[in-house]
């Protein structure tokens, strides 16, 4: 019975009617992860009207398509102009455009997109093959398991950071600072807002994000005449050149970032953004060569790309058998289940596996036209590198305001997106990394929301948070990166002192 249901999928979607929906879908996906201020999630959300007036397989094969292209192409700006495409794609982009200043922009970009290939699938295997199994796991997480994997997270800031970790850290505070401001917290208390009501809503993340890496780089370029652009006209060649070497190099990277990253899209709430970052931060932490990264290190890219869709993938375990979005992404996609008559839950499996199938042979396909359709889109973008820097400058902060205001037509988003484009400019003046500080949004509120509601549970007892197995050994993971750097540092110290006296 499951051979025929395996044979009808994939009739389903051989359908030249599917194949056509996945190629646009890609195209799609492709251009919204390589605007600046648009998300995979916000192409999702504008597909939403069109799944109206489809089937069930071409309009879920329709989101899942363009989802793992957006999160792919997020890389090309960010490696090109230092720029994220999409907030998953922040954790590396100064890896990455470090790279492109050295003259490796085809390496950065073959790595991130081959890779994220190999993370995509290896997550569908996982979805394929373990989806109960691994969701039924991801229910023992509760608000302990959650505050102990935020704070590994924010640990991250530590390894991330290309100067010393007292910058990296203060970096991170900034970050923290500015998720503290609004509403949004488990008290609803209007915080820092001074009055402004615009303030309600806190620091919204994607304006950020667009102003301290794109505005702060157009600034660095108005205040600096003497800065000469980054020529890599001619450099970007076959981007999949070399790629194989990678792979034998940095076998355990490729393998760390896949089960990391679909580990991480399995937890409900985190998401691809949270998984690159880790990935980053563990795979400097385990590295031969921790002192290359943040100076143009593939090493990185390749265990943060494998991360980014390996997560997409495992954020469907839960999505799928329990109906708990893994992200955001998944959150809107079941509602279109439900509207499908696709209801989420263990049953699922059973009342539509042909439906299931499917979804299953488009998330393997939507991975392999990431090849072909990357390196199209790595060539199309190379051409804007073309045009002279006076003049590319001011067309990429146009685009940064009118994408900035698209996100909530709102003129406020478009000043917190320059204010945060000077505040990036100042940190990076005086060597300060701008990385810990978008990481301490990305996870601030996660971080108070867990550790509140845990409190509140506990009656303020902190040692709950180590009262169950899975929190505890979390809780003595994170203490123990804590302490490392720590017991390395007086050693160093006691070794120098000992050399002295000797």
């Amino acid at each position: 019975m499951a051979s025929e249901h395996i044979y009808q999928a994939l009739l389903q979607v051989a359908d030249p009617f599917v194949l056509g929906v996945i190629l646009l879908s890609a195209i799609f996906g492709l251009f919204v992860g390589a605007v600046p201020g648009l998300s995979a999630t916000m192409a999702v959300a504008l597909l939403v009207p069109i799944t109206f007036f489809m089937d069930p397989i071409p309009a879920i094969a329709m989101m899942v398509t363009a989802t793992a292209m957006a999160i792919t192409s997020g890389d090309i700006p960010g490696c090109l102009l230092r720029i994220p495409g999409t907030p998953s794609s922040a954790a590396y982009t100064d890896e990455a455009y470090s790279m492109t200043r050295r003259g490796l922009a085809d390496q950065a970009l073959g790595a991130s997109i081959v890779f994220s290939c190999i993370g995509g699938l290896f997550g569908t295997f996982v979805l394929i093959t373990c989806a109960p199994m691994l969701a039924d796991f991801a229910l023992n997480f509760t608000s302990y398991e959650f505050f102990w994997l935020v704070v590994l997270g924010l640990s991250c800031a530590i390894f991330i950071s290309p100067s010393s970790t007292l910058r990296g850290f203060v970096s991170l505070l900034i970050g923290l600072l500015l998720a503290c401001v609004g509403m949004n917290n488990p008290a609803a208390y209007p915080r820092f807002t001074f009055g402004n009501d615009d303030m309600l809503n806190g620091v919204t993340l994607l304006p950020m994000m667009v102003g301290m890496f794109a505005v702060s780089e157009v600034l660095r370029y108005a205040t600096d005449i003497s800065q000469r652009p980054v020529d890599i006209k001619g450099r970007i060649g076959n981007i999949f050149t070399g790629m194989g070497g990678l792979m034998r190099k940095y076998p355990a990277s490729v393998a760390r970032g896949s089960v990391l990253g679909t580990v991480v899209g399995i937890l409900p709430g985190a998401g691809a953004d949270i998984a690159a970052w880790m990935s980053y931060g563990v795979s400097k932490r385990f590295s031969r060569e921790p002192e290359k990264f943040g100076t143009g290190h593939v090493e990185g890219i390749v265990e943060a790309g494998a991360a980014n869709n390996s997560a997409l993938a495992g954020a469907w375990i839960p999505a799928l058998v329990f109906g708990i979005p893994g992200d955001s992404i998944t959150a809107i996609v079941i509602g279109v289940l439900y509207m499908k008559n696709m209801t989420p839950g263990p049953m699922i499996f059973t009342n539509s596996p042909v439906e299931m199938y499917a979804v299953f042979a488009v998330f393997v396909l939507a991975n392999l036209i990431m090849l072909p359709l990357g390196y199209l889109a790595v060539k199309t973008a190379k051409q804007v590198l073309n045009v002279p820097r006076n003049v590319l400058m001011p067309i990429i902060l146009l685009f940064c305001i009118v994408g900035t205001f698209a996100i909530n037509n709102s003129v406020f988003d478009v000043l917190v997106m320059l204010v945060m484009g000077v505040l990036a400019y100042l940190m990076e003046e005086n060597d300060f990394p701008i990385a810990p500080a978008v990481l301490g949004v990305v996870l601030g509120g996660m971080l108070e929301e867990h550790f509140v509601f845990s409190m509140i549970k506990a009656d303020g007892n902190f040692w709950a948070f180590f009262s169950r197995p899975i929190a505890c050994g979390l809780g003595v993971l994170a203490i123990l990166v804590w302490l490392i750097p720590l017991c390395k540092g007086v050693y160093r110290m006691s070794m120098q002192k000992r050399s002295v006296t000797a």
